[in-house]
């Protein structure tokens, strides 16, 4: 038997990856939704999405038996509403909002594993005494109810600063925000979240020092598996910066232990159930005090080559096999290498891109260490801050994803493909009238 497996906004990335799933000649997978309609979009209209996704489910002539994705919004909230739509396996529209409206989040954190949530509270920036209301203590980091990537998050330091940032963040929440608020009216709130619309902010308590890691997990008949932890390296300029994520986790196995239960106590407290979730923590090693972050109701598909490279599959072999009610074929430790990274290839100015590695320079890096792959973001002549999904410091001009036998090794192969893969970046003050 072969499954029908429909990807939402699926990329290249995965069409690279899936063949290497375990049992893959069972699978047949069928893109969903086009990824300039749910990633690269200026909007989403969240309802239209529903409603043309179910229209080309509704002309497919075979059996639909799962929907899957591995994007951030729109893509994470239109899973659940279009598996119930389709009687589908998958986690409750009710379960993913716990894990991605970031305020409801934190409430059912703060109920469950209260001894890792940071102080916070929402905050309306439209409302004229916004900056009036804030009660928790300065510095704080300020974002949207939903966005991704840092878009509009923001280290407040003062009640100047956050004047200085309010305007910004009213021009340019409505991108999620809208959209937002038509995926929560599918849902039933609670009176405590109902009120905290995608227009709003949730600020928070700053715990940003220390190690950084991502649980990735799986839940199956109310079983919280654990598929792998990855570590997640920042700028030392820039602490909301992400430089690279490497895999399997240095972090003591105790540590990891400790991070597990407080998953399993989460998971729990929500409901959330046959789906794949992934839960980013801090440790500060001080105080040995692990931090949550924040939780997705996806797998990372950043991590997905990383998995392959090490364990032998990318974990895109959980999100399938859990969508269509199988135990995870997912193997552990088989890959080719002992260690991988993703590296991100990152600029902290903007400018108009002169140079970027070719097609041949490309394919001499992947084959000089096979398993590598590289992706480019940038084109020549494109100005950096035409990028979409970008933080608020820097712009990524493309990935590596790579391995090697060890930590010492994996550091020297990252800086001989950098040294291969070359790019020219003109600063803006360079033109005439910039």
């Amino acid at each position: 038997m072969r499954w029908n497996v429909f990807i939402v906004g699926q990329d290249p990335l995965s069409h690279r990856l899936l063949p290497h799933l375990r049992h893959a000649e069972e699978y047949v997978f069928h893109p969903l939704l086009s990824l300039e309609q749910v990633v690269h979009a200026a909007e989403y209209p969240f309802d239209r999405l529903v409603e043309e996704a179910l229209d080309e489910l509704a002309r497919f002539e075979g059996p639909v038996d799962a929907i899957v994705g591995y994007w951030d919004f729109p893509t994470s909230g239109l899973l659940p509403v279009l598996r119930q739509a389709r009687g589908l396996r998958g986690p409750s529209l009710e379960a993913v909002l716990k894990c991605e409206h970031k305020y409801w989040s934190r409430l059912e954190q703060a109920r469950s594993v209260p001894e890792c949530v940071p102080a916070f509270q929402a905050l309306d920036p439209f409302d004229p005494r916004a900056v009036e209301s804030v009660e928790i203590d300065y510095p704080f980091w300020l974002k949207p109810i939903k966005a991704h990537s840092s878009h509009l998050g923001f280290r407040i330091e003062s009640a100047e600063q956050l004047r200085e940032v309010l305007p910004l963040i009213r021009a340019g929440i409505g991108r999620f925000g809208r959209p937002f608020d038509e995926m929560c009216a599918h849902a039933a709130l609670p009176e405590e979240v109902a009120a905290i619309t995608g227009h709003h902010c949730i600020a928070e308590a700053i715990i940003s020092d220390g190690r950084q890691c991502t649980l990735e997990g799986y839940v199956q008949g109310g079983e919280v598996h654990l598929v792998g932890i990855v570590d997640s390296l920042r700028d030392d300029d820039h602490p909301s910066v992400l430089l690279r994520y490497a895999y399997p986790s240095s972090l003591p196995e105790a540590l990891q232990q400790r991070m597990l239960a407080l998953t399993r106590r989460f998971i729990a407290r929500i409901g959330f159930d046959d789906g794949p979730f992934n839960i980013e923590y801090f440790h500060d090693a001080q105080r040995d005090r692990l931090w949550l972050l924040e939780v997705n109701a996806r797998l990372s598909r950043s991590h997905a080559a990383l998995f392959r490279l090490v364990d032998g599959a990318p974990h895109f072999q959980v999100m399938v096999d859990v969508a269509l009610g199988l135990a995870p074929r997912m193997p552990h430790r088989e890959g080719p290498y002992a260690v991988a990274a993703k590296q991100m290839l990152r600029v902290f100015e903007n400018g108009r891109v002169e140079r970027v590695p070719n097609e041949a320079e490309i394919r001499r890096v992947e084959a000089a260490f096979p398993g590598t792959l590289v992706q480019l973001n940038v084109a020549q002549g494109m100005r950096l801050s035409e990028l979409r999904h970008q933080d608020s410091f820097s712009w990524e001009l493309g990935v590596l994803f790579t391995g090697a036998e060890n930590c010492e090794a994996l550091e020297a192969r990252i800086a001989q493909c950098r040294r291969m893969l070359p790019f020219r970046i003109a600063p803006l003050a360079d033109e005439e009238g910039a």
